[in-house]
């Protein structure tokens, strides 16, 4: 692993980092803030994973969460969003399939199943890397993201409800299966036959059985997307039906940008905190 760079914030370090990856078979990038803390002490990691077109760097550079982080002593993890280099199969075109736009899945289908493995990376290699580098207790694990990133963050939590404490999400696409954006993404990476792709669509795993019982979901009112790609209402009726009480707030005004993200971002921060013990 190298550092890229080092900067000092909060009383804690914010770190970019690259490694070599063996699930994607490419050089990963990803950022850590590591808060202020005792020698020897272990803190509790949120994961945020980010939308369409991003990397690392957005939420990195606008996210606004070092302080609450620095607070209540969390370390907060941002990895890419694809694969990315000379050999992974792209599509320079579609700002919404390809790099940048990796979907947080394990793709099947050729060219992208040697390279589009973001689903094992965040789930298996990262953590291992992170537990290996970093003073974390990977016990005590949250996740949050921000579009496509929400997505992730569902969907990864919801297959993963010992790991993760709990799950937020801003703007997320609940329903993948169901929407344009989803719709190309997983075709594409998983082929034709919809049955494969319920393991990522959030409202299909709690149709399926999966449960959790602290989600957070934070939705502008204003958000463009919000009808044609996000839905957030097809969550609130799966979640209805499944007995589920998660926290979805509609943010009167706000749009799907990071003003929206970083407005809230410390009340995510914290409650999150609240469920790790921090």
């Amino acid at each position: 692993m190298e550092y890229l760079s080092q900067n000092r914030s909060f009383g804690g370090d914010q770190f970019v980092c690259s490694h070599p990856s063996t699930t994607t078979g490419t050089e990963m990038t990803f950022s850590v803030y590591v808060p202020p803390h005792e020698s020897g002490a272990a803190l509790p990691v949120l994961w945020y994973l980010s939308g369409l077109t991003c990397t690392h760097e957005n939420v990195t550079e606008k996210g606004e969460y070092r302080r609450a982080c620095a607070e209540h002593g969390i370390v907060f993890v941002a990895p890419d969003t694809s694969p990315r280099g000379k050999d992974v199969p792209d599509a320079d075109d579609e700002y919404d399939f390809g790099e940048g736009a990796g979907f947080y899945v394990d793709a099947t289908e050729e060219p992208y199943a040697e390279h589009y493995r973001m689903r094992s990376y965040v789930e298996d290699e990262l953590p291992a890397l992170l537990a290996d580098e970093f003073p974390v207790d990977m016990a005590r694990q949250a996740i949050t993201g921000h579009s496509m990133g929400g997505h992730g963050a569902l969907t990864i939590g919801l297959r993963n409800p010992g790991r993760f404490a709990s799950i937020s999400a801003f703007s997320p696409i609940v329903a993948p299966s169901r929407v344009p954006w989803g719709e190309k993404a997983l075709g594409r990476y998983l082929g034709p036959e919809m049955s494969a792709w319920r393991d990522y669509d959030a409202v299909a795993l709690i149709e399926d059985g999966a449960r959790h019982e602290h989600i957070l979901v934070d939705q502008g009112t204003a958000d463009n997307f919000l009808e044609e790609q996000l839905k957030t209402g097809l969550l609130s009726l799966a979640c209805a039906k499944a007995g589920m009480k998660p926290e979805i707030r509609m943010q009167e005004g706000y749009d799907h940008s990071y003003y929206f993200i970083s407005t809230f971002m410390a009340e995510h921060v914290v409650w999150h905190a609240e469920r790790l013990g921090a």
